[in-house]
């Protein structure tokens, strides 16, 4: 129990496999009825629930309804706006100055390229990647969120540490076909078994392939320590 098979990219394959049989609706949990609405959500959602991030934009996407409302708003508005969101203040000037650059430079649509949208302040590749998923869909890479970083990594998919390298990483060893779903299978189950501080390992469906398995082994791969 708890060993991985004998290359990455089998052991990629199995683990997206049964996470499919798992989770089979899997798939982006944020709120959004427009490309800019996604842009937005996808911002606020560093290092932030998707669950906190959709109570916030309820009432957020009711006031400010075009890009136009975003670039013109009271900074300080925005943020209050936005007070149960983590690092809100910051994320207030990169919606607003991220909105300015859209109107001045895009006319006013959200960019359709990594390029475009990596050029807004606040937007690096894990949320250019979203939106160019769920919004244009095109697929140029894999989204790497705590949950894919984690799991990747307990599963020994990936020895990489910073996001950006795992992604690089993960694109040589995962099929094309399942880039956008890799991220949605393992968002799920990392919320619903592999969680950060205690995964319930006996409940898992890749246990018996886990180098990282707590029923196996002593440490978990994903941070080096030891299991407590």
């Amino acid at each position: 129990m708890g060993e991985p098979l004998d290359t990455r990219e089998a052991q990629a394959e199995e683990v997206i496999g049964r996470l499919y049989d798992e989770y089979p609706d899997s798939t982006i949990s944020l709120n959004f009825s427009n490309r800019l609405e996604l842009l937005i959500a996808v911002m606020l959602s560093a290092q932030c629930t998707d669950e906190r991030v959709n109570e916030e934009t309820e009432h957020l996407f009711e006031k400010y309804e075009t890009v136009e409302d975003y670039a013109e708003a009271d900074e300080d508005e925005l943020s209050e706006e936005l007070g149960s969101i983590t690092y809100h203040n910051s994320k207030a000037d990169y919606i607003k100055s991220s909105a300015r650059t859209i109107i001045d430079e895009y006319d006013g649509e959200v960019p359709d390229t990594m390029e475009g949208l990596t050029d807004l302040k606040g937007v690096g590749r894990k949320t250019a990647n979203v939106v160019l998923q769920h919004g244009y869909d095109i697929v140029e890479g894999v989204v790497v969120d705590t949950h894919v970083q984690r799991i990747s990594r307990r599963l020994g998919i990936t020895e990489d540490e910073r996001p950006e390298d795992i992604e690089q990483d993960l694109m040589g060893i995962v099929p094309e076909e399942h880039w956008q779903q890799y991220t949605h299978l393992f968002i799920s189950h990392g919320r619903a078994t592999c969680t950060a501080r205690n995964p319930d390992c006996s409940d898992c469906v890749v246990e018996d392939l886990c180098p990282s398995s707590k029923l196996d082994h002593d440490v978990d791969l994903a941070s080096g320590e030891t299991w407590n």
